[in-house]
């Protein structure tokens, strides 16, 4: 089930992609390129509804990624880990590590030469 849920969440992440790119922008976007300047989606829907549709299309696709992305984590990514799903980073810190116990080395000063 996780993994179907995350090959949606790329999928709709891909489509969201691609829809953000065909968007009109000042320089024209991808959506003037498919089939040259006068040609796409403009000519078959005109310019004011493929607006509307792909910018329509752009809400629906950011929301159902951010609403899956939120079903994944409540779901299947719980808060209280147990000790065998947390990683070794996670348990490390937890340990007490021993001290190692640094010699004490006497300081003498230097001889001084004699004159």
């Amino acid at each position: 089930m996780y993994a179907l849920l995350v090959v949606l969440e790329i999928f709709l992440s891909v489509l969201l992609v691609v829809v953000v790119l065909m968007q009109a922008s000042k320089g024209g976007g991808l959506s003037g390129s498919f089939g040259g300047a006068g040609a796409g989606f403009g000519t078959m829907f005109g310019v004011r509804r493929t607006a509307d549709i792909l910018s329509r299309a752009t809400t629906i696709l950011g929301t159902a990624f951010i609403a899956l992305a939120f079903l994944i984590d409540l779901f299947f990514l719980p808060n209280k880990a147990t000790t065998q799903q947390k990683s070794f980073l996670q348990t490390q810190g937890q340990q007490s590590l021993p001290t190692q116990q640094v010699p004490q080395v006497p300081i003498t000063p230097p001889a001084q030469p004699q004159k």
